[in-house]
C-alpha cells in the first residue's frame, strides 16, 4: 500500500484531528469531579507515522503498516499526579504477510495539566531488544457514563540493540473505562 504523498496526507490529517480536538472539547468541558486515589483503564489503537534515525525519514503505511494496541491502567493519587502501566503488542504487515513484531512494555508518571490534557513520562523496554523512554502528550475527551474517549500523541525515542538511535511521531485513539 503507498500513497503518493504521504508527509502530506499524514501532515494534513494529523492537523485536522488537532484542531478537532480543540473545537470539540468545549462541548464535554462540564464533568464531575473525581475522588483519589483513581484508577482508570484504557485499551487503544496506535500509529506510528514517521521514524527517523541515521537514514532518511521512514513513514509507516508506505512498503509496511505497523500497528501498535495499547492497553493500560493509570493509578491516580491526586488530579495532578499519576502512575501508568502499559503494555503494547505489535502487528507488522509488509508483502502480504502480518506477523507480532514487538512488545512494549511501558511504565511512567503521568502529570494532570489541566482541562483534559495528562503528560505521561514512559520508560520503554521492548521484546526486540531496544529501549528508550516516550513522552505522550494525551487529550481525554470525558462523557457522562463509564467510558471515555482519547487521543495521543506519543513521541517515542528509542536506543539500543546495535542500531542508531530513532525518534518516532505517532497518533493514538483510544477508550477509557
Amino acid at each position: 500500500m503507498s500513497f503518493p504523498y504521504p508527509r502530506q496526507f499524514f501532515s494534513w490529517f494529523l492537523a485536522s484531528l488537532l484542531w478537532a480536538g480543540l473545537f470539540i472539547s468545549s462541548a464535554f468541558s462540564q464533568t464531575p469531579p473525581h475522588e483519589y486515589p483513581r484508577t482508570v483503564l484504557y485499551q487503544g489503537i496506535l500509529h506510528p507515522l514517521v521514524t527517523v534515525s541515521d537514514h532518511a525519514p521512514v513513514y509507516n503505511f508506505n512498503s509496511y503498516y505497523l500497528v501498535g494496541f495499547p492497553v493500560g491502567v493509570n493509578i491516580w493519587k491526586t488530579a495532578k499526579l499519576g502512575y501508568s502501566l502499559e503494555v503494547v503488542p505489535f502487528i507488522r504487515a509488509e508483502n502480504g504477510i502480518s506477523r507480532m513484531s514487538n512488545v512494549l512494555f511501558h511504565p511512567g508518571v503521568l502529570l494532570g495539566l489541566g482541562k483534559g490534557y495528562t503528560l505521561a513520562s514512559r520508560l520503554a523496554f521492548e521484546t526486540s531488544g531496544r529501549y528508550g523512554f516516550t513522552p505522550v502528550l494525551n487529550r481525554a475527551f470525558r462523557r457522562p457514563g463509564p467510558m471515555s474517549y482519547f487521543v495521543a500523541i506519543p513521541l517515542p525515542v528509542r536506543f539500543g540493540n546495535e542500531r542508531a538511535a530513532s525518534f518516532t511521531a505517532g497518533l493514538q485513539f483510544g477508550i477509557t473505562f
